[in-house]
């Protein structure tokens, strides 16, 4: 327990020295510096509010101790200051459980913006409404979080739901927010198309891709096959007289990426090319990731559609996460955004899985 207090010292330390160096007025006029040790410093803040519960644990232990000392305390007071001690002793080891998942080595993706996929799977009109289901949860859970969402492509169905879609969530943070949210989604409730009121089970699939910079990932143009041709879809102003849509192939995968929600050609172009290349840059992590020892792969999981993570049963408004055993019995509220409460405890239960593999190791 010692030793992670005293590199909480050494964060300190360096918390403060860049303190000191951001009140210089030189690194003040400095944009680019100045981000930098800002940003550096709001990385520190969770290790400095444990460090604060550390001293003040740590100063009511020290004086529990010299209050123990002396041998003319009366019995009740004395007895007083003794559950005062292991109470702090207790809370102390709390903090250092805490300060040792700080210390545990960070996913690099986690600060980046996401590329999310929704594709209806089994159950078809219904599958395809309760896509848009999952696209409107993710866009108000957005919203709430401070994040930006962007439609990249859609394919609609002619009653409201989606085949399929992607879309951008921009922040700061999207990627440790929704990178649990990749596998088989699962809902049951009575379809709007059924007449009998019978509960049908239908399944949605949800990727999430880490957005890949071009300097990152380098894509080939010699790798690309690259074909256009008329957006279709629900009719109306959405069907496109010219040859704006695009189809990107990957050849050396067989990846392929269609974009067609905008009328210029150009534009979704673009917007292919950014799946594209997300979607490269996760495969091949995905494939890095299968060669470290079993004992240290995520537990939780961030990448496999064919795994079922969760249920959304609508009769019983119960939400359960399969992966952690969560049922929540608030369908309404989670449909409406209020995805916190599971994202923290899948968040959480990472953590401790990596952490005992970080143990076990040591």
């Amino acid at each position: 327990m010692l030793d992670v207090f005293e590199k909480l010292k050494g964060v300190k330390k360096k918390f403060d020295e860049i303190n000191t160096k951001l009140m210089n007025p030189e690194i003040l006029n400095d944009n680019e510096n100045y981000k930098k040790l800002m940003k550096e410093l709001k990385k520190l803040e969770p290790f400095i509010e444990c460090y604060k519960e550390y001293e003040k644990l740590n100063g009511e232990l020290e004086e529990a101790k010299e209050l123990l000392k002396e041998g003319n305390l009366e019995k009740d007071f004395k007895e007083m200051v003794k559950n005062q001690y292991e109470e702090s002793e207790e809370k102390l080891k709390s903090v250092a459980e805490k300060v040792k998942i700080l210390f545990l080595p960070k996913d690099p993706n986690d600060e980046k913006n996401v590329i999310i996929e929704i594709r209806g799977g089994a159950g078809g009109d219904e599958a395809a409404l309760f896509s848009s289901n999952l696209y409107r949860m993710y866009a108000m859970y957005s919203e709430k979080k401070g994040f930006k969402t962007e439609i990249l492509n859609v394919n609609e169905t002619g009653i409201g739901g989606f085949k399929e879609i992607s879309f951008e969530v921009k922040g700061n943070g999207a990627y440790s927010r929704f990178k649990f949210e990749s596998g088989v989604h699962r809902v049951q409730r009575v379809p709007e198309t059924e007449a009998q009121g019978r509960i049908h089970t239908s399944t949605v699939t949800v990727a999430v891709l880490p957005q890949a910079e071009e300097v990152e990932f380098n894509l080939n143009p010699n790798d690309l096959e690259i074909d256009t041709f008329r957006a279709g879809g629900a009719g109306g102003q959405h069907v496109n007289k010219t040859e704006s849509a695009i189809r990107i192939t990957h050849i050396p995968t067989g990846l392929v990426v269609e974009c067609q929600d905008e009328r210029s050609q150009f534009k979704n172009k673009e917007r292919a090319m950014k799946i594209l290349r997300s979607k490269l840059y996760f495969k091949a992590q995905k494939e890095a990731e299968e060669k470290i020892a079993s004992q240290r792969r995520m537990q939780v999981g961030t990448g496999d559609r064919s795994e079922r993570i969760r249920t959304y049963n609508f009769p019983q408004r119960r939400v359960t996460d399969h992966r952690i055993g969560l049922s929540l019995y608030s369908i309404e509220e989670i449909m409406n955004g209020d995805l916190d409460e599971i994202i923290d405890a899948l968040i959480l239960k990472d953590q401790s899985l990596k952490f005992s593999s970080n143990s076990d190791e040591e």
